[in-house]
């Protein structure tokens, strides 16, 4: 596989973003769900290679300070092959790009266990540490 030959779009269809989730080994998300989520996206970026969407990243903002980085999944196939961290400085571009002289962006994401060092590339630091607690999240379904 050549890294040339990967196209980044900034679209995915919700099977595509269902089969990276199920690669990962995370649940799928309900059809309408997964669209709203995609709709409500401040950026998305999707690779393909050979037609096939191999990765995909997310962001998510208040429009003010606050944005939550998401979805960032390669097929484990493609992975180690500079995918990923395109994606992540596509994502990255468009917070620096989206501020003004000034104003500032707190970024926030859940690394899953054992890809943290992937996200420090990016200047993320670990929680807890001295100054910040534990991330903490919840699932809730019915």
């Amino acid at each position: 596989m050549n890294i040339d030959d990967v196209q980044y779009v900034k679209k995915i269809s919700v099977s595509d973003y269902n089969m990276l989730r199920k690669s990962a080994g995370w649940n799928e998300i309900a059809k309408a769900q997964a669209q709203t989520g995609i709709n409500n996206s401040a950026f998305l970026v999707s690779a393909k290679f050979e037609e096939k969407t191999v990765g995909m990243a997310r962001l998510i903002t208040d429009g003010g300070y606050i944005a939550i980085i998401v979805d960032v999944i390669v097929l484990p196939e493609f992975q180690r092959k500079g995918i990923g961290k395109t994606m992540m400085t596509m994502l990255m571009e468009y917070i620096q790009d989206s501020i003004t002289k000034g104003e500032g962006v707190f970024i926030n994401l859940m690394a899953a266990k054992g890809r943290e060092s992937f996200y420090k590339q990016f200047g993320f630091i670990e929680r807890p540490n001295d100054k910040l607690g534990s991330g903490m999240t919840k699932w809730i379904s019915k």
